[in-house]
């Protein structure tokens, strides 16, 4: 059985419906920068999807393209996630998409080596015949955060938000988004197959003492 991050992770990945707080260890990932508006029929997020997930299979099949990972156990591809910004607004303003900032990633396995990255990188351009340079390791360590897990649409996400921002001033916190520290959705549902209401996403925002400033 392949291990899935998901299932064995699930207060990372499956939180519930309901604000709760959390601490994120460091993961490694595989990671696009990029900006502008994720729906842009030809815009830097889509073609970062094809980018990210070409190297996340290369890294899974690598034993049959003849590269040894040590310590490599099979394992489902982690869903894709996004750190989004917007430069001088804290939080995210849905209403100027085209303002936005993001890092699209792919969580990694922690056998995977900065080595066995870059071997992925030049192997999936040698097969696909494809430039994947954008394409990098990225560590990041998110520590204190609340998150809560959104049913809907993506531009409903305000609402969860707000459920968030409310919780977490009830228990001493506010947010942090600032510094490196982004809003954090890690998307759990196909979106070209599932109906918006039906939509799965985490939403993570990094957190701090009130008197923590």
């Amino acid at each position: 059985m392949a291990f899935d991050y998901k299932k064995e992770y699930k207060e990372f990945y499956m939180p519930k419906d309901r604000p709760s707080i959390v601490t994120v260890p460091p993961m490694n990932y595989i990671a696009v920068r990029g900006k502008g508006d994720p729906n842009a029929e030809d815009g830097e997020y889509k073609a970062s999807i094809g980018l990210l997930y070409g190297i996340a299979f290369t890294i899974k099949m690598s034993k049959k393209a003849g590269h040894e990972i040590d310590g490599y156990f099979d394992y489902v591809v982690p869903p894709m996630e996004g750190f989004w910004w917007q430069d001088g607004i804290e939080g995210v303003d849905y209403a100027h998409k085209e303002s936005f900032q993001w890092i699209s990633v792919i969580r990694l396995p922690d056998f995977v080596t900065e080595a066995d990255f870059d071997w992925a990188v030049k192997e999936a351009g040698r097969k696909k015949k494809a430039d994947f340079s954008a394409v990098e390791f990225f560590r990041y360590d998110e520590g204190l955060c609340v998150q809560c897990m959104h049913i809907g649409p993506y531009d409903d996400e305000p609402a969860t938000v707000a459920l968030m921002d409310a919780y977490i001033s009830e228990q001493g916190y506010e947010t942090d988004l600032a510094g490196g520290r982004y809003h954090h959705e890690i998307y759990l549902s196909d979106a070209r197959k599932t109906a918006p209401e039906k939509l799965k996403t985490v939403i993570r925002h990094p957190i701090r003492r009130k008197e923590d400033k």
